[in-house]
């Protein structure tokens, strides 16, 4: 039995066509895969850079993690607020703009404190596309299609990542050996500089793209004010105070607290490891750039698509058969197989075995990220989704961005003190990280299913 249809609740028109929402999950997905790709290119040019700029894997792990997270979480939340206001298309749009013209500055730079700041201005402009693209979402599709769209939207990650080895690390074959470059007005730069260059400034093309794009309906909203009872359109429409968001959010702490760290859990890991992944084979088996990543990459085009639609059709599926916790519960399928496979990857005896743990680390990952948003959205009202989903991504984020990359390189230079020991490092790492999201995962489970009731009585 169906816990939702596409019929229009009172006060609202009907959920778009389908073909025209799924274009919408399209374009927004496409902007995700762009963000992910100007995001994740860095980590393929580590050896070129602490070559050339002369620093240490501490360092690196700071331009990989800190520098984007720093206003990447911190601009996420007022923008997050932003949404749940203003027309969230004309955010992104110009989030877009400023994160792929901030991607092509980092080609520009002269020293490492240049390229940190840029890394921040990458970090800023991404900050204004989840929150207001899953919002969207969960006005273009009805609760029992949800997880599919938002699943989708996620395999951005996965699809940017695997676009970002594939093709960069053909570049960056070329640019590990190539002296430094001159180009017009601009001067000499090195090699691995252009990179930053030729991933940055397609991109604006997908801003050009948004236009087309609708701004959708607010569904899912409520009144906070119990002595009315009126859930009139024009009264749910209005706008929450800070206040009253907080007094909201902190009534349901467990709820959102257990989401953010369980999938926190899955960031912490996947941003440590694909930082660290490129490095580890050209340390640990003496594999070429080009070698990993197109093993690499291929791997993420083939598991992360997998994955996150999977664990989305899965969800709907669980929840349209009456299982409240459908999200949940693919989350606690999703952390097990992270955990074993995450900790045995870097074990792997050779290149290509640890190439076949990895598609079922991010098979467990994938489901856990996808599964995490779908369940973020269908607890948290219209009036308050952009602020929520900010927060759970700073924190998410800022455990990802930072203890990820951070994390494993502590223990390589400052407890292994032997650059050979990368990947004990990341085993520790695989193994810590996702154990936080199986815990958390059980830990929350009755919280979670009280917030689900209690969210299938507002005004969808």
């Amino acid at each position: 039995m169906n816990r939702d249809n596409n019929q229009p609740r009172r006060g609202e028109e009907p959920f778009p066509a389908t073909g025209y929402a799924w274009y919408v999950a399209v374009v927004l997905t496409l902007a995700h895969i762009v963000s992910f790709l100007d995001r994740q290119v860095l980590a393929l040019l580590v050896e070129p850079i602490k070559r050339d700029l002369q620093i240490n894997d501490t360092q690196m792990s700071l331009l990989l993690g800190l520098a984007f997270a720093i206003f990447y979480t911190v601009m996420a939340i007022p923008i997050g607020r932003l949404a749940d206001r203003k027309s969230r298309r004309t955010i992104i749009t110009m989030g877009i703009t400023a994160w792929c013209a901030m991607t092509a500055m980092c080609g520009l730079t002269r020293n490492y404190w240049q390229l940190f700041i840029a890394r921040i201005g990458v970090g800023v402009g991404e900050a204004t596309l989840t929150p207001s693209a899953l919002s969207m979402l969960s006005d273009y599709f009805p609760r029992h299609k949800l997880g599919a769209a938002i699943g989708f939207y996620n395999m951005g990650v996965s699809v940017g990542a695997g676009i970002a080895f594939i093709l960069g690390g053909q570049v960056i074959g070329y640019v590990t050996n190539s002296p430094p470059i001159t180009l017009p007005l601009i001067g000499e730069l090195y090699a691995w500089q252009s990179v930053f260059l030729f991933i940055g400034l397609p991109g604006l093309a997908i801003a050009a793209l948004m236009i087309t794009v609708r701004e959708p309906q607010r569904r899912g909203t409520i009144v906070l004010d119990k002595t009315t009872h009126n859930n009139s359109a024009a009264q749910a429409n209005e706008q929450i105070s800070l206040r009253e968001a907080f007094r909201f959010f902190k009534a349901r702490s467990k709820t959102y607290g257990g989401l953010a760290l369980a999938v926190s859990g899955s960031t912490i890991l996947g941003y440590g490891f694909l930082s660290w992944l490129t490095s580890m084979y050209l340390r640990t088996w003496d594999w070429s750039v080009p070698q990993i990543a197109n093993g690499i990459g291929f791997v993420l085009l083939i598991a992360g698509p997998i994955g996150v639609n999977g664990a989305g059709w899965l969800a709907d599926r669980w929840y349209s058969q009456g299982k409240t916790d459908a999200h949940l519960r693919v989350m606690m399928v999703s952390a097990p197989i992270m955990l074993l496979a995450s900790t045995a990857l870097p074990l792997m005896p050779t290149p290509e075995l640890a190439l076949l743990m990895l598609a079922p680390h991010v098979l467990g990952a994938a489901g856990i990220t996808a599964a995490g948003g779908a369940a973020l959205m269908l607890v948290t009202p219209n009036q308050l989704r952009g602020q929520a989903t900010a927060m759970y991504y700073f924190i998410i984020s800022l455990a990802g961005l930072t203890l990820g990359p951070f994390s494993i390189a502590v223990f390589t230079d400052y407890v292994f003190r032997d650059e050979a020991a990368l990947r004990y490092s990341m085993a520790i790492i695989g193994f810590a990280a996702p154990l936080l999201s199986v815990i958390c995962t059980i830990v929350m489970r009755q919280s979670y299913r009280r917030s689900i009731a209690e969210s299938e009585t507002w005004n969808h």
